[in-house]
């Protein structure tokens, strides 16, 4: 039995076969051996002489072999004959919530390690280890993590999205047999399965039994939920590899990404807390306070003027800005999207000098400079394609692309070869060096299509090998901090997050879009990981206009910045960023260490969501609308998560900009001081107003 943070895992050990896991859900509490005993037979429904045809309870790694009718957990062949293998399993290390077993098959050449972990906040880690022990290449098709779930989860939410409308969400009544939502493009993708979620009904912010799924893998994902009417139902996950891709010799190993698993019994609240609270216990995890940013993309796109560069850094530094960003455009032949990519050196006909001034004056200025890169792609047009064309990681036949079906104009590097990634990262890490780079935007902007590396499928060694040529760069360069960008959100998996800082959620800065793109993300991530920046208006990426309030407020919801040409700002919209800074040096230690609450609302266009301090003296909530209300009396918003016998006073911070509304203004808003108990801010709330389209006000309260 595996307990810790609430959630406990019992599993129970055959004397032939892999371990079945009998509850995963809800600590049980100790349980000693006649407890679990009782356990056993409380759970069984047949004993012997029983003649069950079809297996019940499902070993780890279920197979046909087990009675199991649904996807088998490992799928294996050895020159072309498959692999039926029948498991011997010795426990390694059993702890208080960590179990490590090795599995054997001496006749079919495997040994299958298994970690499984419960880890800070209850949330479940599951690695497999396969070995070739055999003689022969064993070709592996997948070998994937599940876990039970009960016959009462019969909701199923899957993910899936476009550029710029990341991580939408679809719920449906369970489905009967297998489903499957796959990625095939070499990154998680915009429409990437991100999370799978069973659930008692509808999911629900603050109630009921959730039990969800995510895979720490920055590439191709299958996710899978088993609903069998012989079984309890089955969630899980697994890379996605293409056959040949994972060929073993004898002596190979493969490992798997690791699964997360989380179960609530608060709704999605209860899933996010799991999650933020063990990535928030990562020794790696970011602990300075997140700096406010801007980037320089929609501020001057390709169109880089060292004096106008300047002139912004100036003014950026002005209104608070604490970390500078000079995006796409600085290196050689880099005057659109159509040349340059892997030439990581400063063009000089736009940098006569070099970016050295450049980065002097940032750092001179008191912000720390970033850069960005594409490290793993190139251009044809680039003096590194023309040089090393064996350098790409594409199907010959393809290169250059057929008219019609170029993808970006932009091609794969093969990181997995030693000379490209070396030749990658000396350059990145001499400019880190010379321009004292304390952050890089690390884009990834296309999908890998027939991608073949020395003849085979080369997806998971290029995914590895990303991995290793970030990790070497942190490691030579202490402090350095990266971001994952990929079109926007299409790589913000916790795979990636093992290796940097901080993920752009979204290419749109739409706040209305960001709304649910923040949303969804945040249901792993926590707000300090989550780039979120104040655009112009209208938005570069949908020509949506919203008032300057409403997209600081949004901001306010993540790691804030800009992105925006802030020269072309009046002095009333100088005056508010300004402003904004202060609140959101001011609040950042809450936003970003809190407890996020979303509260259950009614309307379909209200937005609500709250940070909560650990010790629950203070929290902010942002009440946003998307669309225009439905009733001319609004519902009331109940504060949760708050102490329910302390007092709080209760204030709008108007500063970011006074939101808008209609009809009449509730007491409570009208300049008077508001003082409550938590109780009755969770149970009865505060009367809201009909707020209008797309508005937002921040509500500050603070324990007297």
């Amino acid at each position: 039995m595996l307990r810790r943070d609430g959630v406990s895992l019992i599993l129970a050990h055959p004397a032939a076969g892999l371990p079945s896991v009998l509850h995963w859900g809800a600590d049980l509490g100790d349980l000693g051996e006649a407890d679990l005993a009782g356990f056993d037979r409380a759970t069984s429904r047949q004993s012997a002489p029983g003649t069950l045809d079809a297996a019940w309870r499902l070993p780890l790694v279920p197979q046909d072999a087990d009675g199991w009718s649904g996807r088998p957990g490992l799928l294996a062949t050895r020159e072309g004959r498959p692999v039926f293998p029948r498991w011997t399993t010795a426990v390694e290390e059993a702890g208080e919530a960590r179990l490590r077993l090795t599995a054997t098959d001496d006749a079919s050449g495997l040994v299958l390690r298994t970690a499984i972990a419960i880890g800070e906040g209850g949330l479940v880690l599951v690695d497999h280890e396969l070995d070739n022990t055999g003689e022969g290449e064993l070709d592996v098709a997948w070998l994937e993590a599940t876990l039970p779930v009960p016959k009462t989860a019969d909701h199923l939410t899957q993910f899936a999205g476009r550029w710029v409308r990341e991580k939408s969400p679809l719920t449906t009544p369970m489905p009967r047999g297998t489903t499957v939502r796959e990625s095939r493009r070499g990154r998680g993708g915009h429409d990437a399965p991100w999370v799978t979620l069973a659930s008692n009904g509808a999911p629900r912010n603050r109630g009921g039994e959730v039990w969800a799924v995510h895979l720490g893998w920055s590439a191709d994902v299958r996710h899978r939920v088993d609903r069998v009417n012989e079984h309890v139902s089955v969630l899980g996950a697994g890379e996605l590899v293409r056959p040949g891709e994972i060929r073993l010799a004898p002596g190979g190993t493969y490992a798997t990404p690791t699964a997360y698993f989380a179960w609530a019994a608060d709704g999605l609240d209860g899933i996010s807390a799991r999650f933020h609270t063990w990535m928030r216990s990562r020794p790696q995890h970011p602990k300075t306070p997140r700096p406010l940013v801007l980037n320089t993309w929609e501020a001057v796109y390709f169109d880089h003027d060292g004096d106008r560069l300047e002139a912004l850094a100036r003014k950026a530094a002005a209104v608070g800005v604490e970390r500078f960003v000079l995006d796409d455009g600085w290196f050689h032949l880099r005057r659109d999207d159509k040349a340059g990519l892997g030439d990581w050196t400063v063009d000089p006909e736009v940098w006569p000098k070099g970016l050295e001034p450049l980065a002097g004056l940032v750092h001179s200025l008191g912000m720390q400079f970033g850069l960005w890169f594409e490290p793993e792609m190139v251009n044809l047009d680039s003096d590194l394609a023309r040089a090393h064309p064996e350098w790409l990681l594409a199907n010959p036949a393809s290169v250059p692309a057929p008219e019609g079906l170029s993808f970006r104009t932009q091609y794969v590097l093969d990181l997995a070869n030693p000379g490209a990634f070396e030749h990658v990262r000396s350059q990145m890490s001499a400019l880190v060096g010379a321009l004292g780079i304390d952050f890089i935007k690390w884009d990834h902007n296309r999908d890998l299509v027939e991608p073949l590396h020395a003849g085979a499928p080369g997806t998971h060694e290029q995914t590895l090998a990303a991995y290793r040529l970030i990790a070497r760069l942190k490691s030579d360069h202490p402090g350095l901090e990266i971001e994952s960008c990929s079109s926007g959100g299409a790589r913000t998996d916790l795979g990636i997050l093992a290796h940097t800082d901080r993920v752009w959620a979204s290419d749109s800065n739409d706040p209305v879009e960001r709304q649910e793109i923040q949303r969804w993300t945040e249901l792993v991530l926590p707000p300090e990981l989550i780039g979120a920046h104040v655009g112009p208006s209208p938005a570069h990426s949908s020509g949506r206009a919203t008032a300057l309030p409403y997209r600081i407020a949004t901001s306010l919801q993540g790691s804030a910045g800009f992105e925006w040409d802030l020269l072309s700002c009046d002095d009333e919209e100088t005056e508010r960023i300004t402003a904004f800074a202060a609140v959101y040096k001011e609040l950042r230690g809450l936003l970003h260490t809190g407890t996020v609450v979303r509260p259950d609302v009614l309307d379909p266009a209200l937005r609500v969501r709250g940070v909560v301090a650990p010790d629950r003296s203070e929290a902010v909530f942002t009440v946003a609308t998307v669309a225009s209300l439905e009733d001319s009396l609004a519902e009331r918003l109940r504060l949760d998560c708050l102490d329910p016998e302390r007092r709080y006073r209760v204030r709008v911070r108007d500063e970011i900009g006074a939101a808008r509304w209609g009809w009449v203004t509730p007491a409570w808003l009208d300049g008077g001081e508001t003082v409550l108990s938590g109780r009755v801010l969770a149970e009865a709330g505060l009367q809201l107003p009909v707020l209008w389209p797309v508005q937002a006000m921040l509500v500050h309260l603070t324990a007297v």
